[in-house]
């Protein structure tokens, strides 16, 4: 038997609000956080496509993550914060109400998505971390960006 103790399994994710909720997603995936851009229209797009950007000449579909995830519409006036994700080779970005910090979480803080989540959000969120005073919902970013 040894005596060597295994360190905690740590994992970043970068935060973010929802809401009033707290989500996060893991770093890995992003690529860069920007303020509100002027996004294009896309008409007959399903309503969680918030529109089009240009960003530095390649078009990004921006996913308004309140709409997919069934929150209500972000208050007139009040602008979005994109995060923009790199999936498959993809590029996605997803609107935010604020960005919150990189985060350290360990394996033993999560817990699966509690049984009285709905069904649209359940299949967006992976679990919960439990931080200092506060719960971090973590997405499933390729199922939220629809990749």
């Amino acid at each position: 038997m040894s005596t060597t103790t295994t360190a905690r399994r740590t994992q970043q994710f970068a935060t973010f609000w929802l809401d009033g909720h707290l989500y996060g997603l893991e770093v890995e995936h992003v690529q860069e956080v920007l303020r509100a851009q002027s996004l294009t229209r896309v008409p007959q797009a399903p309503p969680a496509v918030a529109g089009l950007l240009n960003l530095r000449g390649q078009v990004v579909t921006a996913i308004e993550l309140r709409e997919r995830l069934g929150l209500p519409q972000r208050a007139e006036g009040q602008s979005a914060i994109l995060i923009v994700v790199r999936l498959h080779g993809e590029v996605v970005s997803l609107l935010v109400d604020t960005i919150g910090d990189v985060v350290d979480v360990a394996g033993d803080d999560f817990e699966l998505p509690p049984d009285t989540l709905d069904g649209a959000v359940r299949q967006l969120i992976r679990g919960a971390y439990k931080l200092d005073g506060q719960l971090l919902l973590a997405l499933d970013v390729h199922r939220a960006a629809g990749v």
